[in-house]
């Protein structure tokens, strides 16, 4: 398990599974997480894209990204080389989580959930959490081209092919937030600590969730 190492209001709670916590598609892992949290966590139906819910406000649960304002309302996203990103502001008051793979962090999400806590930006804290890293996350032309805006994010390997820092992506687009945290885990080579997809073409997923107390 990973307690996030950030600036967070004390009545912020957050953490992040492992490997050895259990796969989080598995509903008996599922049942062992509940009794980590205040109550049964929000799960999403996860689609690449940019949407954000307000867990407090509307039962739509189709979204990459979720916030909430009341104490107890757990957000959660799961991941398995995709970009967990959990948010508050300074005053404890709301909190968000958001699941950036490359489609949803070129789309927007992490924009859209900043937009979505209605808190001034330069009172927002965010921290990166376990995604593939820079060194290992080959891509190719179609990846590439969608992030053209952030060249200092890749590097060109081969012909066609070029490395893509989605921590580099993600504290660009977060440059106004008071404080960016995080984005130094690699789920691809850290084999004994997390689920990779791109590795070992799993279905088992992390979870990344964060609530008031």
């Amino acid at each position: 398990m990973i307690t996030p190492e950030w600036p967070a209001p004390a009545r912020v709670r957050a953490l992040v599974t492992t490997r050895d916590f259990g796969d989080l598609a598995d509903e008996a892992v599922r049942r062992k997480l509940r009794g980590l949290t205040p109550a049964e966590p929000q799960w999403l139906r996860q689609v690449h894209g940019k949407r954000v819910v307000d867990l407090d406000a509307s039962g739509e649960r189709e979204a990459d990204a979720a916030l909430a304002r009341k104490p107890g309302t757990v957000s959660v996203v799961k991941a398995a080389d995709c970009m967990p990103v959990l948010f508050t502001d300074v005053d404890g008051t709301t909190v968000a989580a958001a699941h950036a793979g490359w489609r949803g962090l070129a789309g927007g999400v992490l924009e859209e959930t900043v937009k979505a806590m209605s808190v001034p930006p330069q009172k927002i804290i965010a921290w990166l959490g376990p995604a593939i890293g820079p060194r290992v996350y080959e891509v190719g032309e179609d990846v590439r081209s969608a992030f053209s805006s952030y060249p200092q994010a890749l590097v060109p390997t081969r012909p066609g092919h070029w490395l893509l820092d989605l921590y580099a992506v993600a504290r660009e687009k977060l440059k106004g937030l008071k404080a960016v945290t995080g984005g130094d885990f690699c789920t691809y080579s850290d084999t004994a600590r997390f689920f990779s997809y791109r590795r070992d073409r799993t279905s088992a997923r992390m979870a990344a969730l964060i609530w008031l107390a």
